[in-house]
């Protein structure tokens, strides 16, 4: 499968807004943490014209199995990522996928590699400019799943940079 990246679009966070808002209405019970996460998060960056949407439960096992249900009902289907210790599902409009709602434990949300790395990118533009060129690069030349690999060793010195500032040690950002 290929990846097209497009250049940022100002309406995604209002289309973040609207799913946000429809799947809080329906689950915001279960819900402790709601924020627009990946490139569509950073105002400026090119990306895969996908919105992520991340959240935080208390019980990935218990609160996330119930939120997958429950949002099934808005078109969204569990997908699995081959990472433990988190859910996601996928919703797809006219057969393109359009967004991902990350399902995540509440006590790992504060130092969540996919917040790092967008917050990071929110403040420190030339990063931002630079990933956007390397996202672009390895598009052209990928598939979907060597596209990931190409770009994580820039992820990974972003993540590395944010958890450094915070005084953290570096932890690898794809999770097993």
């Amino acid at each position: 499968m290929t990846v097209t990246i497009v250049d940022y679009d100002p309406r995604w966070p209002d289309v973040f807004a609207a799913q946000r808002d429809a799947i809080l209405e329906l689950a915001g019970d279960l819900i402790l943490a709601f924020e627009h996460g990946g490139s569509t998060a950073v105002p400026g960056l090119a990306a895969k014209p996908v919105i992520d949407m991340l959240t935080a439960v208390r019980s990935v096992e218990d609160e996330g199995k119930a939120l997958v249900d429950v949002v099934r009902s808005l078109g969204y289907q569990e997908i699995d990522t081959g990472m433990s210790g988190r859910s996601m599902c996928a919703r797809d409009e006219n057969g393109v996928r359009a967004q991902h709602l990350h399902i995540l434990p509440i006590e790992r949300w504060e130092l969540l590699n996919e917040r790092l790395l967008r917050d990071w990118l929110l403040t420190h533009p030339a990063d931002r400019d630079r990933y956007a060129a390397i996202k672009r690069e390895f598009a052209a030349q990928h598939d979907s799943a060597a596209y990931t690999r190409a770009k994580t060793p820039f992820v990974q010195e972003i993540v590395d940079a944010a958890r450094a500032a915070r005084g953290l040690p570096s932890v690898p950002v794809w999770e097993d």
